[in-house]
C-alpha cells in the first residue's frame, strides 16, 4: 500500500488485526510502527523476524522516503528530520490517534526524534540497537580498529567516508561485516535476505556524510515520557551497548534489556527472547 504524504509516496504494509476477538469482548491491539535501519535500508527483514508479533499488535511496516519500495524523492529531503515528519504524516493518514513505535538502528534514531517532537502521539516506544547522537560513530570506529580484520577495516572506510558508488559495494560491505553485525551470521541466509531487500547507497552516503555526523538527542531524551523499552546487543559494534545504556539513563523509567549473546541484529541472534521481551512490554 502507498500513502501520498508531504510531497512524496511512502510504502507501507499492515499485518494483523487492530481489533481482535476475545472470549467475551473485542480487544484493541496497539498499532506498532516498525522503522527499519540504514539509512537506505528497507522493511523486508522485519517480515522474517518480527512477523510473529502480529499476535500482540497490528504491525505497520514502513519504508522511509526514497527507501525500499517508497517512491524516489528529492535527495535533499533524505534526512532524519524528514523521516520524523513523514512518520507523523502517516499516522495522521491512517487516522490513528496514538501509535507505538519500534525503531531498529537508524530507525531507532527516527523513533527517538518522533517521541521527542510528538510526545502525545506515542503510547509505547521500543528502541532496538540504536544510539542517541553522532558520538556512536567514533565509538564504532574504535571497535573496528581494535577487533576488525584488515578486510573489515577496509570496507568500513566507505561507510565512514560516505563513498559508496554502487549497490554492489554496499553488498560487499554488509557481507564482509556480517560476522560483526550478527553472532549467527550465515552467508547463504545473508544472500537470501539480500535478494529480498532493496538498498539505496546514496541515502547511506547522505546519512554518514551528513546528518548522522551532527544529530544529538541526548539533552532532549528526558522529554520522552511514554513507557520505553531499550534493547542492546552486548557485542554490538555499530551501536555499542554503551549508547543504549545512555538512552535508558536519560529517559525516565526506561526499561533496559541487554542481550548477552547478540550483536547488532538482536532479533536474529536471540529471536525467541527478543519476541518474548517485546510481547511482555507491549501487553504489560
Amino acid at each position: 500500500m502507498r500513502a501520498r504524504i508531504r510531497n512524496t509516496e511512502i510504502y507501507f504494509d499492515i499485518d494483523g488485526v487492530g481489533l481482535a476477538a476475545g472470549s467475551d469482548r473485542m480487544v484493541q491491539r496497539p498499532a506498532l510502527f516498525l522503522l527499519h535501519g540504514g539509512p537506505g535500508g528497507d522493511h523486508s527483514s522485519f517480515k522474517t523476524q518480527l512477523a510473529p508479533l502480529r499476535d500482540t499488535a497490528q504491525l505497520v511496516y514502513i519504508d522511509h522516503r526514497g527507501s525500499g519500495r517508497s517512491s524516489a524523492a528529492d535527495p535533499a529531503s533524505y534526512t532524519l528530520d524528514e523521516n520524523i515528519l513523514d512518520l507523523e504524516a502517516l499516522r495522521d493518514y491512517l487516522g490513528l490517534e496514538h501509535i507505538s513505535v519500534l525503531g531498529f538502528s537508524y530507525g531507532g534514531m527516527v523513533a527517538q526524534g518522533y517521541a521527542i517532537r510528538f510526545p502525545d502521539r506515542v503510547e509505547k516506544l521500543i528502541l532496538s540497537a540504536t544510539a542517541p547522537s553522532y558520538r556512536f560513530i567514533k565509538e564504532a570506529q574504535q571497535i573496528v580498529e581494535r577487533l576488525g580484520t584488515p578486510e573489515q577495516q577496509r570496507v568500513c572506510q566507505r561507510l565512514w567516508n560516505a563513498t559508496f558508488e554502487s549497490e554492489k559495494q554496499v553488498r560487499e560491505y554488509y557481507r564482509t561485516m556480517g560476522p560483526m553485525y550478527s553472532r549467527k551470521f550465515n552467508e547463504s541466509k545473508f544472500e537470501q535476505g539480500w535478494t529480498r531487500g532493496i538498498r539505496n547507497f546514496q541515502q547511506l552516503n547522505s546519512g554518514f556524510g551528513g546528518f548522522l555526523k551532527t544529530f544529538d538527542f541526548i539533552d532532549r531524551l528526558p522529554e520522552i515520557h511514554c513507557p520505553t523499552l531499550v534493547l542492546a546487543g552486548a557485542h554490538d559494534w555499530i551501536c555499542p551497548p554503551s549508547q543504549s545504556k545512555l538512552i535508558a539513563r536519560k529517559i525516565r523509567n526506561a526499561e533496559l534489556k541487554v542481550f548477552a549473546n547478540s550483536s547488532h541484529q538482536i532479533a536474529h541472534d536471540e529471536p525467541e527472547r527478543f519476541l518474548q521481551v517485546v510481547r511482555k512490554f507491549l501487553t504489560g
